[in-house]
């Protein structure tokens, strides 16, 4: 696979993290190019404060790294991935400034670049979130994938930074450019958000959950969550892992019924995992938790986890794929230790079964209906 990305600031050898020689998906695509040629055509000035959002795999930021960006991303494998290009490509990681969605954004923005996320929330809050930084000489400009940007899209940029209009479509790509409007009123962000459990889930039945923006199912209970809260293995497992713990519900769920179980809440979502924080800060749960933003199960030691939960997500921004729930499972099974038990729900037509039965050896189907099914492996 070609891993090169020509651009006007010259060829880049790009990766995803974490690498894998079998990947067939590039760590660019067509917006990012799109983008960095119309930066070029136009001769946008870039001697002031370059701010990227959502750059997915560095590409962005390590093509213009002389220009000293700051990157702005949720995603823990994203920023690993720049600091891997930008090392790859000779450049320090220190002429690029990295920043999460957490982090208090720079005060003063002259160039917005803005790699259109999957989640609109999360494009609302980070937008208001910079509006402040944003003055009326500030380029503003989006990219995207035709099918990733929505009238919705464009009516969110026009709402919080000023009037907005798209590009022609260039190999399926699109540009969006935004002129700021200092003068615009905006409605406070409603990120985080907070809201009440059902009644019918268990141990958080009527509950506490915050969500930030851009965590999956971000104003209610997700279906498949909903599924396992009803079917979690009863009390007494000391150390439990929540593996892409999300807003943090089912760890919670084990925290409440069992006040001497160990939670680690894990996921490589900023978001998420500050959302988890506060969701099992919000309901006063006694007992031990930590919260880690990281590349799945890396750096828990082997052998040291009774209990691992676990909704693999099956989609990596918009492209399908079983590789995180491949690489969650078999972290999974190097972190328990002989007798700890994996517990997956997921759609029924996933056949995580067949996954779970190569790599443990054995599979059991704890509850299904129509939609989902909860699966338990044990390690021997």
């Amino acid at each position: 696979m070609n891993d090169r990305m020509t651009t006007p600031w010259g060829e880049f050898a790009l990766t995803r993290f974490p690498e894998d020689p079998r990947e067939r998906l590039r760590a660019w695509d067509a917006s990012d190019e799109y983008l960095l040629g119309h930066l070029a055509e136009e001769k946008v000035p870039l001697s002031g404060t370059v701010v990227v959002l959502g750059d997915r795999w560095g590409a962005l930021v390590t093509a213009l790294a002389e220009h000293g960006p700051t990157q702005i991303t949720d995603s823990f494998l994203a920023q690993e991935a720049t600091r891997l290009n930008l090392a790859r490509n000779g450049v320090e990681t220190g002429a690029v400034r990295l920043l999460t969605t957490q982090d208090a954004p720079p005060e003063r923005v002259d160039v917005l670049l803005v790699r259109v996320p999957k989640s609109l929330a999360l494009l609302e809050d980070q937008l208001l979130r910079l509006a402040p930084a944003v003055h009326e000489g500030t380029v503003v400009v989006g990219t995207g994938m035709v099918k990733e940007i929505h009238t919705s899209t464009l009516e969110l940029f026009e709402r919080i930074l000023g009037p907005t209009r798209t590009s022609l479509a260039v190999k399926k790509a699109r540009l969006i450019f935004c002129t700021p409007d200092p003068s615009l009123e905006r409605a406070a962000d409603p990120w985080p958000y907070t809201y009440t459990l059902p009644e019918d889930i268990g141990a958080v039945s009527g509950r506490t959950v915050v969500n930030h923006a851009g965590v999956f199912c971000a104003d209610r209970l997700d279906i498949g969550t909903r599924f396992l809260l009803r079917h979690l293995p009863a009390p007494g497992a000391r150390r439990v892992v929540d593996l892409g713990c999300g807003n943090g519900v089912v760890g919670t769920a084990v925290a409440v019924a069992d006040p001497a179980a160990e939670v680690l809440f894990v996921d490589e979502s900023f978001q998420a995992v500050a959302s988890a924080e506060a969701t099992y800060r919000a309901n006063g749960v006694p007992g031990h938790a930590e919260f880690r933003v990281g590349d799945g199960l890396a750096g828990v030691p082997d052998g040291s986890v009774d209990l691992v939960l676990n909704n693999p997500p099956f989609h990596s921004h918009q492209a399908t794929t079983d590789a995180t729930a491949w690489r969650m499972f078999t972290g999974a099974k190097r972190v328990l230790r002989p007798g700890g038990e994996l517990w997956v729900v997921g759609n029924r037509h996933l056949g995580y079964h067949v996954k779970l039965k190569r790599l443990f050896g054995n599979s059991r189907l704890v509850a299904s209906d129509p939609k989902f099914v909860v699966l338990k492996a044990v390690k021997r």
